[in-house]
């Protein structure tokens, strides 16, 4: 495949917004445009962007080399396999779809077809940047909260597959163990959906998961504590600052490194890298984002109404 991709995203809305810049700042990537069900919207975003308007998919997927599906989430599974079908490598916001045997359809397409799919997972990128992942050590527990304000975004799926589902696949990347029961409780406000949730998860070695989500709260609030043998982390993910007392040594100075700075470019530079050949992996696999959503189907399982 030549040096330079071209790239086009599926959905003109908010996340479409953002990986269409992505593709139009990065070197090496030929931005071609947005695929959308509203063309006045496509058109909105792409033109200034130097991309086009499409509203045919096989048109689009004529045009271009690699796709970001950033459309609402229970059109992923659909719109990633059309792409892989046509021998497309996919970057899938999450969560990767709604659905896990629609999702492993999508993973079993492009391994067919020899296509990378990646999923937006983005602060992987962070634990990276921190040095959390050579910690030689398993976690005994974890306790992350992850609080948003009111918003008409993503109502479309509960508030495990909205928020939630950061921290089940962080959690997920420290451990190697298996879940093996999720119960809690939640409450439905205004969606028809689980609007918040609190979750345990128990894995079978023992470590432990609390997770704590809600997008009514009245304010932003996203932190998580690891704890382990030999000490505690605390992360703070919105002032990009952490408490550490394993011992281990983490870089205290990880929040100015540019992939700290811009996650999301970080997240789709490696994806492009594993389609070049460059990179053996994408940031996030196919298969970690499908693990992250069967544990978020189980925690939806187990949740009971709370009031």
């Amino acid at each position: 495949m030549s040096k330079t991709l071209r790239g086009g995203v599926i959905g003109a809305g908010v996340f479409g917004t953002y990986h269409a810049r992505q593709y139009a700042r990065l070197e090496g990537v030929d931005f071609i445009g947005v695929l959308d069900p509203h063309p006045e919207r496509a058109a909105g975003l792409a033109m200034p962007l130097g991309g086009r308007a499409f509203a045919q998919m096989d048109e689009f997927l004529e045009a271009v080399d690699v796709v970001t599906v950033a459309s609402p989430a229970p059109f992923h599974a659909e719109q990633a396999l059309a792409a892989v079908k046509a021998g497309k490598s996919v970057y899938i916001e999450k969560p990767i779809a709604i659905d896990v045997a629609k999702a492993q359809a999508v993973a079993d397409e492009a391994a067919r077809r020899g296509a990378v799919v990646a999923c937006g997972h983005q602060e992987r990128v962070l634990f990276q940047v921190m040095g959390l992942f050579d910690i030689p050590a398993r976690p005994l527990r974890l306790e992350a909260v992850r609080h948003g304000t009111p918003s008409e975004r993503s109502l479309d799926v509960s508030v495990v597959l909205d928020l939630m589902i950061h921290d089940l696949d962080l959690a997920l990347s420290l451990s190697a163990a298996e879940p093996v029961t999720a119960e809690g409780g939640g409450t439905i406000v205004r969606s028809g959906l689980w609007d918040t949730a609190r979750s345990e998860v128990t894995f079978d070695d023992g470590f432990t998961a609390i997770f704590d989500v809600s997008r009514q709260a009245e304010a932003r609030e996203r932190t998580m504590k690891v704890v382990y043998p030999s000490g505690e982390l605390e992360i703070d993910f919105l002032t990009r600052a952490f408490r550490n007392t394993t011992g281990f040594t983490l870089d205290p100075d990880f929040a100015e490194t540019p992939a700290a700075r811009d996650t999301l470019g970080a997240s789709i530079e490696g994806f492009l890298a594993a389609v070049r050949g460059e990179a053996p992996r994408p940031i996030v696999t196919a298969a970690e984002a499908i693990r992250a959503l069967d544990l978020a189907l189980a925690v939806e399982q187990g949740l009971e109404q709370i009031g």
